[in-house]
């Protein structure tokens, strides 16, 4: 599988999956949460509040580890260890293009200063599980 290869199965399955579990650094332990993801071309985009620990972890050390793709169908799933540094988004063009209702549950609207976006630039994406394949790394 070549590079281009590769980065389609990557869009594929970051694209079809928008729930993952997102791994910060904590008192220099990993520290996981499921997330909701958008994706722009291989970046993913998360919106979180200010006051959690996510940001506060994110500005001690930007680098995070994602699991995207397992649909718990058994073996053979296709998913993605999607390595990644951070940065926070407050622009106010980004959070109103990526406002929508749901977000009304935690924040007061597309102006709330708390409402930040995580932006997650790729370091390096692993392709993983293909049944009886060994994985696939794509480096940035």
């Amino acid at each position: 599988m070549d590079q281009q290869e590769m980065k389609r199965t990557v869009e594929k399955i970051i694209g079809e999956s928008a729930v993952g579990t997102m791994a910060t650094v904590k008192q220099n332990k990993p520290h996981s949460r499921y997330m909701t993801f958008i994706r722009n071309d291989l970046k993913l985009i998360t919106a979180t509040s200010l006051e959690t620990h996510k940001a506060e972890e994110i500005k001690a050390n930007p680098y995070t580890h994602i699991l995207l793709g397992y649909e718990g169908e058994g073996f053979g799933d296709q998913y993605v260890e999607y390595e990644g540094k951070a940065v926070i988004n407050s622009t106010a063009d980004l959070k109103n293009e990526l406002w929508n209702s749901y977000m009304e549950h935690w924040f007061h609207g597309p102006d709330d200063p708390n409402y930040i976006l995580l932006e997650i630039t790729p370091v390096r994406i692993r392709i993983m599980n293909k049944t009886g394949a060994e994985p696939k790394l794509l480096e940035f």
